[in-house]
């Protein structure tokens, strides 16, 4: 027997068993529909936590005191250190005299932060304020200018503004070259930053020199740091700077592993910590809706013996005619394959759908992944695609191969003398 007639008569068996077909197909649809919805954005919550950590540089360290015993590691690439962590606001100008000196380091910028009130055009707001050294900062800033100019060395009373401070803050934007009033003493903006997307964002922040922050930032330390950021020769060696760093600050601080008071990262460990997070959470839900398609493996396997019980009078015609064993498996075995191609299409079409609702309905309300600034992609990988069809096809071929086996060794008498 030729292919193209098993082929017919397969789907001929499909076409007239159309309520308990579907009712197979339906398990097999929404094991795959929730495998690609939930890979899928699984995928594109990785991919959006890798993009806005690639704002902060593969070529940037970040040193900030304190060190959280619970995730063993400080994210905020200007803020001060997690809850959680001990010996606040450590760092001083040894520590950055220390880390200036180490191998393989372009730059280090000490960096001050705090609250503070700002006044433009009679209205008043509080604003994060970051105190930078404008040499280094010039040089490591990854926010571009939408206007305007970068600090520069030798700058007293000006101050970088975010896109969000310029255009969404006061009644009326705030352009370059406009004096604002931030604690009482008057700035004049230089420079205005375009949008960020990603951690560590200056969308709402105002940078000035460090002088001019400390005199401002109330109840500020004046011989500390917030942070210490720093910026590598050659991002591949940024492993090896990162562990220099760690151990001068270790001897600096007179401490050891178990009681360090600092926490030094960088934002590729972050992309691998944050992706390795994402992974399992895939993986793990993954796996609990690929349980689903063992329901549908079993509800194919349950179809086809019923579909042979069925056709065993024409099992055995077929046989007396001259069909062989191998065309009538054939037969039952491209039925089964059939069911399994035809429920994965369908899921991938549904859990493609559900990939990209999901995200938008969340976003409606206001529901992101933490860490994760904006809405969450959708990314279906073609692989998957490929994948759910070859493993879907694959279910029926394998849940249908008894059944196909035993009808295949039917005997032509008694299938015929079947009631």
């Amino acid at each position: 027997m030729r292919f193209e007639k098993s082929l017919q008569l397969a789907l001929n068996i499909l076409i007239h068993s159309k309520l308990r077909s579907w009712l197979t197909i339906i398990g097999i649809v929404i094991g795959v529909a929730a495998i690609v919805a939930i890979v899928s954005i699984g995928q594109g919550a990785q991919a959006s936590v890798q993009s806005q950590l690639g704002s902060l540089g593969a070529d940037i360290i970040t040193v900030s005191p304190g060190f959280s015993r619970a995730a063993g590691a400080s994210f905020g690439r200007f803020g001060g250190p997690e809850t959680g962590t001990i010996a606040q606001n450590n760092l001083t100008d040894k520590d950055l005299s220390i880390i200036k000196s180490t191998q393989g380091v372009l730059f280090a910028d000490g960096i001050v932060s705090g609250r503070v009130t700002m006044m433009y055009l009679s209205q008043t707001t509080n604003v994060n304020v970051q105190g930078v050294d404008p040499f280094a900062w010039q040089n490591m800033v990854t926010s571009t200018l939408a206007s305007g100019r970068y600090l520069n060395a030798g700058d007293t009373n000006v101050a970088v503004i975010g896109s969000s401070i310029s255009s969404g803050l006061f009644k009326q934007p705030l352009p370059v070259n406009r004096e604002v009033v931030i604690e009482g003493q008057v700035f004049k903006v230089v420079g205005v930053l375009a949008a960020s997307a990603g951690f560590g964002g200056t969308d709402n922040s105002v940078i000035m020199p460090v002088t001019a922050a400390r005199n401002i930032i109330p109840d500020i330390d004046k011989k500390s740091y917030n942070t210490i950021s720093v910026k590598v020769a050659d991002a591949n060696n940024i492993a090896q700077v990162t562990a220099d760093i760690d151990a001068k600050l270790l001897a600096l601080h007179h401490v050891t592993n178990r009681t360090r008071d600092f926490t030094v990262t960088n934002s590729q460990a972050t992309q691998q910590r944050f992706a390795g997070v994402t992974q399992t959470l895939t993986i793990f839900l993954g796996s609990i809706a690929a349980v689903s398609l063992i329901v549908g493996a079993v509800g194919i396997a349950n179809t086809m013996f019923t579909s042979v019980l069925e056709k065993t009078k024409e099992i055995g015609i077929m046989k007396a005619i001259g069909a062989k064993n191998r065309d009538i498996m054939a037969i039952f075995l491209l039925n089964a394959g059939l069911v399994g191609l035809v429920g994965g299409l369908l899921g991938i079409l549904f859990g493609a759908g559900i990939a990209y609702i999901l995200p938008q309905i969340g976003a409606s309300f206001g529901v992101s992944l933490p860490g994760v600034r904006g809405s969450l992609k959708t990314l279906i990988p073609p692989d998957l695609l490929i994948g759910a069809i070859v493993i879907s096809v694959a279910i029926g071929l394998i849940a249908g191969a008894i059944p196909a086996y035993r009808a295949s060794k039917l005997r032509p008498v008694d299938a015929l003398r079947y009631e």
